[in-house]
């Protein structure tokens, strides 16, 4: 199969009265919600922009975010998703890197927006809304070939220096066609989409739904977590570790009926983080992913068990996965990106039998499913010992007083490397030397952090953990120890 036909457009001609997404008091079914995408790609079209150009997107989760991207791949351009936490001056630096010549924001009074750089032409919300919508049987059908670039996805990796990330539309097809398989996702389900569509795992949801017939729940800015669960009557859910922790921060009282699955990524999870999901009855599932892969490599699913539920899950179809030299998790499969967008030419990392080396460490048991140890570059070296510190962070997050934790190396003159660990307690937390003990009853001496400090505020409301940042703050502070 080299193409398909538009997943929007089939999903309006099945379920087109039924609800594409819902935000707010507002409902917008398949049928409305393809007229305005097919209203969007023509006016993007008339403006100039034409196959193969690169469209940025730089604004917040919305409705109108969805159509415009949809408009952009039913245009044959490429969607670029901007991180909207990121300053002005990186964002023109990012365009200016992958070639992109128009940019998309909701309003041009944005503070610096129009300065953001000269070669790009900005292109306003309300003028694309406004944009006449042609009759929905007038909307001209579309396939989409399989092979064709479709978005570029950045991300940091562990560097920090933001890498281009160039999907095709099959990428994302394939992704959620095998997320699907595992996790049954169908019309009549609601998939809340609380990740920023910048974020590969945002984008996932988007295309799982559409594939289903299914419904994308975009709350009110600033609605808690626990209030949209019940009052969208959400049946599938995607967080990370951080907001698994505050969702069981709710009274033992507070029930979601509805909620059918919890995919859980984005770090390694903490073994006692499951256990208290489980015992409150929530439906939690692991799962192993990276923007490479287009979001979900491996996943857990219904069938499995306890211990099984404690791994990263079982590879999902449409990938492939083997552990390399040294323990290294090697991919390849449909869901593979196209390559890093390096100016004007594709750069595509793979070994010579066209594996992508991920960086992660992890095994597989024998029946297929997947443990991930950590970062190849996270571990160091403390007097000829390996220290892998999310090893050390799992058995942190499994004191009753610890929600998260991060540990990164300092230079010592004797061993070479150190470790010290950053805390983000859980109600009342035992100060530093109280830890060390207690850690000291599981781990070997050289795993013992040599001094615990105070999350910094600044990280309290991170989605994803800036191990950079913490290694920084470890040499150059500011930093508080623990219990101070």
């Amino acid at each position: 199969m080299t193409e398909i036909r538009c997943p929007l457009e089939e999903a309006a001609e099945r379920h087109g009265a039924r609800p594409a997404v819902v935000s707010g008091a507002r409902v917008v079914s398949y049928a409305e919600f393809h007229q305005r995408v097919a209203a969007v790609a023509a006016a993007l079209q008339r403006a100039g922009c034409g196959t193969g150009e690169r469209v940025a997107i730089f604004a917040p989760n919305s409705p109108d975010y969805l159509v415009w991207l949809l408009a952009i791949l039913r245009l044959g351009a490429v969607c670029c998703p901007m991180n909207t936490r990121l300053p002005h001056r990186t964002v023109a630096e990012l365009l200016r890197r992958v070639d992109c010549c128009w940019l998309v924001v909701e309003a041009r009074e944005q503070a610096g927006i129009s300065s953001l750089s000269s070669d790009v032409r900005i292109l306003e919300g309300r003028e694309l809304k406004e944009a006449g919508a042609p009759p929905l049987d007038d909307a001209q059908s579309c396939t989409m070939p399989l092979d064709r670039p479709a978005t570029i996805v950045f991300t940091s990796g562990s560097t920090g220096t933001p890498k281009a990330v160039l999907h095709s539309y099959g990428n994302h097809y394939y992704n959620a066609l095998g997320s699907n398989t595992n996790l049954l996702l169908a019309h009549g389900d609601r998939w809340l989409l609380d990740l920023p569509l910048y974020h590969v795992g945002g984008l996932g949801i988007l295309f799982r739904s559409l594939l289903a017939g299914s419904t994308v729940v975009m709350p009110d800015q600033g609605e808690p977590l626990d209030a949209v669960l019940g009052r969208y009557e959400v049946t599938h859910l995607s967080v990370v570790v951080t907001q698994l922790h505050r969702l069981l921060q709710q009274p033992e009282s507070v029930r979601y009926p509805a909620l059918r699955y919890i995919i859980l990524g984005g770090s390694p999870v903490p073994l006692k983080l499951l256990e208290r999901a489980a015992a409150r009855g929530l439906p939690v599932f692991a799962s192993y992913g990276c923007t490479e892969m287009a979001s979900q490599v491996a996943t857990t699913g219904p069938g499995s068990t306890t211990a099984q539920r404690l791994t990263s899950g079982k590879l999902l179809p449409h990938r492939r996965l083997r552990i390399g030299e040294e323990g290294e998790i090697q991919l390849a499969g449909e869901t593979l990106f196209m390559g890093y967008v390096e100016g004007g030419r594709l750069r595509r990392p793979l070994t010579d039998d066209g594996w992508f080396a991920t960086g992660d460490l992890g095994r597989l048991d024998e029946d297929g499913y997947l443990t991930v140890i950590g970062r190849r570059d996270n571990r160091f070296f403390s007097g000829g010992e390996t220290i892998h510190p999310e090893e050390i962070e799992r058995v942190l997050t499994d004191h009753d007083g610890v929600q998260q934790a991060v540990v990164v190396p300092i230079a010592d003159e004797e061993f070479g490397q150190r470790c010290v660990a950053f805390v983000q307690p859980r109600g009342s937390c035992p100060d530093g030397l109280s830890l060390a003990e207690w850690l000291g009853q599981t781990l070997p001496r050289y795993k013992v952090p040599d001094a615990f400090y105070q999350w910094p505020a600044a990280e309290a409301n991170a989605f994803k953990v800036d191990r950079a940042r913490f290694r920084r703050l470890a040499v150059d502070g500011p930093r508080v120890p623990l219990g101070e």
